[in-house]
């Protein structure tokens, strides 16, 4: 198994940072280009421990469909979601939000293994990095100046 993470203060109250995360019309846009990312689930989604969406990309131009579920809803410290399908043997993603300095911190954990592990670890690392980052970027511009 494999992990990342990220953290991200944002001058926003948790709850603010909560709605718009937990959004999933968001997803789309703090998603890179390259993924093609679409959510194929009727919007708006209601989420909720048990809520299902289901999304079509491209990894590395290959077509791909993914369903998540969210397992863990708790308003407005965390959520996480996992996939029930995707190209991964296991996705499982913390949005964990705690109250810092006049704002709000953002902690991403992810842990995720793969098929094939010894030949796919380093191209998949290196690929979440660069989603990781853009999303960064992109929040950093939408939500830094609310």
């Amino acid at each position: 198994m494999r992990s990342f993470e990220a953290e991200q203060w944002f001058p926003l109250k948790q709850q603010e940072l909560f709605a718009f995360l937990s959004e999933a019309a968001n997803l789309e846009a703090i998603t890179p280009g390259f993924l093609n990312f679409q959510i194929v689930t009727p919007l708006p989604i209601v989420m909720a421990e048990g809520t299902l969406i289901d999304y079509k990309l491209r990894v590395r131009g290959i077509p791909v469909r993914w369903r998540s579920k969210i397992t863990a809803w708790q308003p407005p410290t965390c959520f996480v979601d996992e996939q029930v399908r995707s190209p991964y043997r296991l996705w499982v993603h913390e949005h964990i939000l705690e109250p810092r300095d006049g704002g709000t911190v953002m902690r991403d954990r992810v842990r995720y293994a793969l098929w094939l592990d010894f030949l796919t670890a380093r191209v998949v690392g290196r690929d979440i990095e660069a989603i990781f980052k853009y999303r960064r970027d992109v929040l950093r511009a939408r939500l830094h100046g609310r």
